[in-house]
């Protein structure tokens, strides 16, 4: 692990209020790097929905972490990668790590619109979040005692949202990962049920898992106010993703870091204590 300490680096954090955008920005400037945190409505605005805050964003920035909304693998993401690396590097933006998802087949066409910019451009693909539980769509439900997922029987490696922050902040303010792919996950595969009961035991209360098809799913999401085209979408996207194509680990934390990942039982724990 190394650390670029020649000169101070200003760094645009896209999405500066989501999971990962947050982590980072904080890890950022406890490093001493100059953070634009990008959001709709801070300082320094940037939406993914208006490209007109893009350049203004980028305009002198170093480096920037892209997170787009709402996922890679979107209609519209290949476009908005290929726009955002064009202005990045019209606006002097020399390094971009994007975050990807594992296992997107759609998703690597964005990665590679965004490298046809020519930025030094490395990708961070992430298993599901271990904070999906804690701080996204299926936080209420755990508070409430039910896991509903299309998830099935399949184990997935969730990887810690902390760990992640600081593989995408080293390959920000570290050397050697132009042109890199690292694949990150945690270091163990559970099952949404077995996630369940590490919640039960950490929190002390019965949290249930609640298989669901794509299609009860898609219903539970337009419950919640989702459209149905955005709710079809995304059940497809999830049961597509959790076929068991990505049960494995990888030692991309350990790799980039030079440690293991944190566990599951551990996130829990700091969670539920």
């Amino acid at each position: 692990m190394t650390t670029n300490t020649n000169t101070k680096q200003t760094v645009l954090v896209t999405s500066a209020t989501g999971k990962t955008g947050r982590r980072v920005a904080e890890l950022l400037a406890a490093r001493g790097v100059t953070v634009r945190a990008g959001s709709r409505s801070g300082t320094t605005r940037f939406d993914w929905e208006d490209v007109s805050t893009w350049a203004p964003a980028l305009r002198g920035a170093d480096a920037a972490y892209v997170s787009y909304y709402p996922d890679l693998a979107a209609p519209g993401a290949v476009e908005a990668m290929r726009t955002l690396g064009e202005l990045a590097v019209a606006n002097g933006v020399r390094r971009l790590t994007l975050l990807s998802g594992r296992g997107e087949p759609e998703a690597v066409h964005a990665e590679e619109a965004l490298r046809e910019s020519g930025a030094e451009l490395t990708v961070v693909r992430a298993s599901f979040f271990a904070q999906n539980f804690t701080e996204g769509a299926m936080a209420e439900g755990v508070a409430e005692g039910t896991i509903a997922f299309p998830g099935g029987d399949t184990a997935e490696p969730f990887i810690h949202a902390d760990d992640l922050a600081e593989v995408i902040v080293e390959t920000l303010d570290g050397d050697g990962h132009a042109g890199v792919v690292h694949e990150v996950t945690g270091p163990r595969l559970l099952t949404f049920a077995e996630v369940a009961a590490e919640v039960s035991r950490a929190s002390g209360r019965e949290v249930t898992y609640v298989p669901m098809s794509e299609d009860e799913y898609t219903s539970l999401l337009q419950r919640f106010g989702l459209p149905e085209p955005d709710a079809q979408w995304l059940s497809a996207l999830f049961s597509m993703l959790l076929d068991g194509h990505n049960a494995s680990v990888t030692d991309g934390v350990k790799r980039v870091l030079g440690r293991e990942p944190r566990d599951f039982t551990d996130f829990a724990a700091e969670a539920w204590s």
